[in-house]
């Protein structure tokens, strides 16, 4: 599968992985403290929490969702006691004091203020400070006496696998934002997920898409050891409340960085609105700018022996078929059926037009996208395997076993149910990333080597050697030496081999 190299391949570090790492000394500070400090602190922030939600509690009695909530005098006052109590319950948590730069803007000048990094509950200080407005995920709402406390700043619930509850979600900021000041100002977390500050992936459009001034924020935590991440792959959530309990000190600075009012062509276009403000966070911060979103992790974080190598090529792939609605409609059933589809074209070649009616789709520019990166002869026709097979590898990068298995399905001879070398290795091309596969290694090591496998050997072996990657296979800047090559790569054109 070619690419355009328009997305990374491999990253400096991978924005949703964390890793900790401690020294002798922070050890032995871990534990004193775990005996000593953090049962004293976790007790306390208990304490003010559970203090904090009466009073959020009697604010939210016979509140309307939509309806705006004058600001009277008892509510002003609940207002001062709940950021009162939230201060206190973040000093016990080691939080003593927290950095600001510049000003918070007024909502009339910004209604929305963009916040970044987000990689951390810990980000949830500055929205108790200014008891800002926040998008947040609805589970949220039902957490005990946090789901109470979070109810009360008004926040949009979001369900993440709604997609009519994103589209209501953007709606709702829309409406709140363009009320002349009625609502409490918004803080918008715009990555749309948690990473390990190490760079600003892609910004969701939502906070863009009304058109007015945003106010960019961005968040530092200067510790020496960064207890307070919180991503996809690394430690959990109560791992990382009771290592920063354990800290003496946790630093925190926030800094409001002039109000930027889009011009005409960025509210035409959120999209660029939202990529002109990630870079100017970017260079306020002094880090780079990664070309993922949320929807991109799962791809990034695969693991294993059949573990994703180069991950350029697909994540151009999945973005393209986001855009085309492929994966949105994809579930365990579409893919035996795209499957299916592909046995019965029996290898035929594909051209655009013919994809384009295979998939039930208009001939777009993104749908000549997908089709040019299957490719390979450069000839205008595809095999539609290849397509169905980055397809489940994108859909499905945590369950490679099942893609293996369909994969299988359409290459495997109905006699024997086996796969010869060379179309095992273009599955293994398009589901690791990578080009010019040799698998000379694999079948040299099968008791018999008959220049084929069935998917039950090939598991097998693979369970065998979790190694199977770096020991037994070879293909382009592969890690460990560079690819012999195979006598004929997966459009059939010749490949030289050395002995």
């Amino acid at each position: 599968m070619k690419s355009s190299n328009i997305r990374p391949s491999r990253f400096h570090k991978n924005p949703f992985l964390h890793e900790l790492n401690f020294t002798t000394a922070q050890k032995i500070q871990i534990g004193l403290m775990s005996v000593t400090v953090f049962p004293v602190r976790l007790l306390l922030v208990c304490f003010f929490m559970l203090l904090a939600w009466p009073f959020a509690f009697v604010a939210l009695l016979g509140r309307s969702e939509f309806a705006v909530e004058p600001q009277t005098c008892w509510r002003r006052i609940v207002d001062v006691c709940l950021r009162v109590l939230m201060r206190a319950m973040w000093f016990c948590g080691g939080f003593h004091w927290v950095k600001v730069k510049g000003e918070k803007a007024d909502p009339s000048e910004a209604p929305i203020l963009t916040v970044a990094p987000h990689s951390a509950y810990f980000d949830a200080i500055p929205v108790t400070n200014t008891m800002c407005s926040i998008v947040t995920k609805l589970e949220g709402k039902s957490l005990p006496v946090w789901g109470t406390l979070m109810s009360y700043i008004r926040p949009v619930f979001v369900y993440r696998s709604d997609q009519d509850s994103r589209k209501k979600t953007v709606e709702e900021i829309k409406r709140r934002v363009t009320s002349g000041g009625q609502w409490p100002q918004f803080m918008i977390f715009p990555e749309g997920t948690c990473t390990n500050r190490s760079g600003l992936v892609l910004f969701k459009v939502g906070a863009f898409i009304p058109g007015l001034p945003v106010q960019p924020v961005i968040l530092r935590y200067p510790n020496q050891l960064d207890t307070v991440t919180w991503t996809w792959q690394g430690p959990g959530g109560l791992k990382i409340l009771w290592l920063t309990l354990c800290q003496v000190h946790n630093s925190m600075e926030i800094e409001y960085l002039p109000v930027y009012t889009p011009s005409e062509e960025e509210r035409e276009n959120p999209a660029l609105f939202a990529n002109n403000v990630r870079k100017l966070m970017a260079k306020a911060l002094d880090v780079p700018l990664i070309d993922l979103s949320f929807d991109d992790r799962d791809i990034c974080l695969s693991k294993g022996p059949l573990g994703i190598f180069n991950f350029s090529s697909l994540l151009e792939f999945n973005q393209l078929v986001c855009r085309l609605g492929q994966k949105a409609a994809t579930n365990s059933s579409k893919m035996e059926e795209e499957a299916t589809k592909a046995c019965k074209l029996q290898g035929e070649w594909l051209s655009v037009e013919s994809f384009a009616q295979c998939l039930g789709l208009p001939v777009s520019d993104t749908l000549k996208q997908v089709h040019s990166m299957f490719d390979q002869n450069e000839d205008g026709n595809i095999d539609y395997r290849h397509y169905v097979i980055a397809l489940l590898t994108v859909c499905r990068p945590t369950k490679p076993k099942e893609n293996l298995k369909l994969a299988f399905k359409m290459y495997e001879t109905q006699e024997d149910g086996n796969v010869v070398e060379d179309d095992l290795a273009t599955i293994l091309e398009i589901m690791l990333g990578v080009e010019d596969m040799c698998l000379s290694g694999l079948f040299l090591s099968l008791e018999e080597d008959t220049g084929k496998i069935t998917y039950d050997e090939f598991c097998q072996f693979i369970d065998q050697h979790p190694d199977f990657v770096s020991n037994y296979i070879r293909f382009k800047d592969h890690p460990s030496t560079l690819c012999l090559g195979r006598a004929k790569n997966s459009n059939g054109s010749e490949q030289k081999k050395t002995d």
